[in-house]
């Protein structure tokens, strides 16, 4: 008696419980790495410079969007109270970092009115935000 020849059926891998794990893990190091990003003041399209630095001193953000409104700490203001808004948040600290992030698009005279009320504040030292250029 003859038996029938058997094909052999070659062996398989199951890649779909790895697939599983790879995009479990790819969602854990998205999620984790958001929480660990440094908010620094409103998005607005910052001009680049080749010459940034990043500034590692405790700062007050000073921001101008581009339809010329004013925000200190996030918190929208007038360019006449900056003064006093700065002072208030400055505390018993003898200097303090400003830091002025103006959009591209925001009107000059804007910005330089920013920067002379910036410059009144006893202690405060001013710097303009920008993106690095290549």
């Amino acid at each position: 008696m003859r038996l029938p020849d058997e094909i052999d059926t070659p062996g398989e891998i199951n890649i779909l419980p790895m697939i599983d794990i790879i995009f479990s893990i790819l969602a854990f190091v998205i999620i984790s790495t958001l929480s660990l990003t440094r908010s620094e003041g409103l998005p607005v399209d910052l001009p680049s410079a080749k010459t940034s630095e990043p500034q590692e001193v405790k700062q007050i953000n000073i921001t101008v969007d581009s339809d010329g409104d004013i925000f200190v700490d996030r918190q929208p203001t007038e360019v006449d109270n900056l003064k006093t808004s700065i002072t208030n948040l400055m505390g018993e600290e003898e200097q303090i970092l400003v830091v002025i992030n103006g959009d591209k698009k925001a009107e000059h005279a804007i910005v330089v009115g920013v920067m002379d009320q910036v410059r009144q504040v006893p202690g405060a030292k001013l710097a303009i935000a920008s993106t690095k250029s290549d």
